[in-house]
């Protein structure tokens, strides 16, 4: 790759957050993440199999707002089973999932 392309690809360094399976869950975490993270953009890629959602430098995502989104009660646990990957680091926890960076490009 060219240093050209490096650089035009380097806003996506500092991105993080879910790659999830195409579903339920992918389209409720898109509308989740909008509520977590106020005041942030959030990028959404529809790859048509897996849903891929970007914050700058962390992505919040919690049960609550799953639960509103989804209209059932839900448990953090069905986001890992939905979850193909991931960008960044993550941290969990049973109200909530958390993906971050340790140190900016």
């Amino acid at each position: 790759m060219s240093k050209h392309n490096a650089a035009g690809d380097a806003y996506r360094n500092n991105r993080v957050g879910p790659i999830l399976r195409a579903g339920e869950v992918a389209q409720a975490a898109i509308q989740a993440v909008e509520e977590d993270n106020p005041g942030k953009e959030i990028h959404v890629e529809d790859r048509t199999a897996y849903i891929r959602i970007e914050c700058e430098d962390e992505c919040i995502l919690t049960r609550a707002s799953m639960e509103e989104a989804l209209g059932r009660p839900f448990q953090m646990r069905e986001i890992e089973i939905n979850l193909g990957s991931f960008s960044g680091q993550i941290d969990t926890s049973p109200e909530r999932v958390r993906f971050y960076l340790a140190k900016h490009i």
